[in-house]
């Protein structure tokens, strides 16, 4: 049998940890140490470490661990982010950062949408109201919003927001777009979808606003006071990208004033949020913590992609999943 080369993990199990039942999966490639271990035994551990695998950001990537892993050859995340690394310091050290883009497309779409029902048909509120103990009667003039045949406003046209677009065709659902790049004619044809160069043309007509872009610094708080006021004031706006993506002081001040109407968020800045943040409070909110590709189908895909694409580094085979420091 092969003689595996060792990989390092924050943990094990616990809210951040690599669940034991995937385990398995990285061991076909790697014996695992974990942190703690490494921490106990430094000199046996440490020098025979060539891969870092990180499962949702953990451990993180400080210049401490990199000094002590003389031997670190490639650092595998998970997920498409790589916002919670600094590229710039570990470009230094020479090392390769791979991530895993595109294995959580569906089930994040699948959330994204999910969002929208919810929000649009009043399903967090309604379950509370079936459950609450006092509840005699249903008020049946209490309404939602439509779905099928509203406008759909996506801000950020990537994979995602395409694997968005493709199901919301199916609601029949006239969609807007706005996208550093604007899609093939082709790729526009086969979900209606209609290029808005200027963002303010989509927050106007969009019944529904979904922000799905990448965190950079040209989309941190590209959501705020301003782009609020453009949207109707019966527009639902939902996040499934990062929470610094919007001001989040001024959508709870857009929220309480009814400058629109609900919103519903996968993403917080930070999270989760402080227990007395005021978004908790208000009612026309729906939060998620950060669930959108947490299908147990979507992790197995993405832990053995972390896994092969670590694995393949060290044997000197192509990746194509590198990611460069810009």
């Amino acid at each position: 049998m092969e003689d595996l080369p060792y990989a390092l993990l924050s943990h094990s199990d616990g809210s951040r940890g690599l669940p034991k039942r995937y385990e398995d999966i990285i061991k076909q490639h790697f014996k695992i140490i974990y942190l703690e271990e490494l921490n106990n035994n430094k000199d046996l551990y440490a020098p025979k470490i060539q891969a870092l695998l990180l499962w949702w950001h953990r451990p993180v990537v400080t210049k401490e661990l990199l000094d002590s892993l003389p031997n670190l050859k490639v650092i595998s995340s998970s997920g498409a982010g790589v916002d919670h690394m600094d590229l710039k310091l570990i470009s230094t050290y020479g090392l390769k950062v791979t991530n895993t883009p595109g294995l959580g497309d569906d089930s994040t779409a699948d959330m994204a949408m999910a969002l929208m029902l919810a929000s649009a048909r009043n399903v967090v509120q309604g379950n509370a109201i079936s459950h609450a103990p006092d509840t005699r009667d249903f008020d049946f003039n209490w309404v939602g919003e439509d779905i099928t045949e509203s406008t759909l406003g996506i801000i950020g046209m990537g994979s995602i927001g395409y694997a968005i677009a493709q199901r919301a065709k199916a609601f029949r659902m006239r969609i807007l777009y706005h996208n550093r790049n604007r899609r093939a004619v082709e790729e526009e044809s086969a979900v209606a979808a209609e290029y808005c160069s200027n963002m303010a043309d989509l927050l106007q007509q969009s019944d529904f606003v979904m922000v799905a872009v990448k965190l950079t610094p040209q989309t941190d708080s590209m959501i705020g006071r301003d782009q609020l006021q453009m949207m109707k004031a019966t527009a639902i706006l939902i996040n499934i990208s990062r929470g610094q993506v919007i001001d989040q002081a001024a959508l709870v001040d857009a929220l309480k004033q009814g400058v629109i109407k609900a919103a519903a968020l996968d993403v917080t800045y930070p999270e989760p949020l402080p227990r007395n943040h005021p978004l908790l409070s208000l009612k026309n909110l729906i939060v998620t913590p950060h669930i959108g590709n947490a299908t147990d189908k979507t992790r197995r895909k993405i832990i053995q992609k972390v896994a092969v694409n670590a694995a393949r580094i060290l044997k000197g085979l192509p990746v194509n999943d590198i990611v460069e420091a810009k």
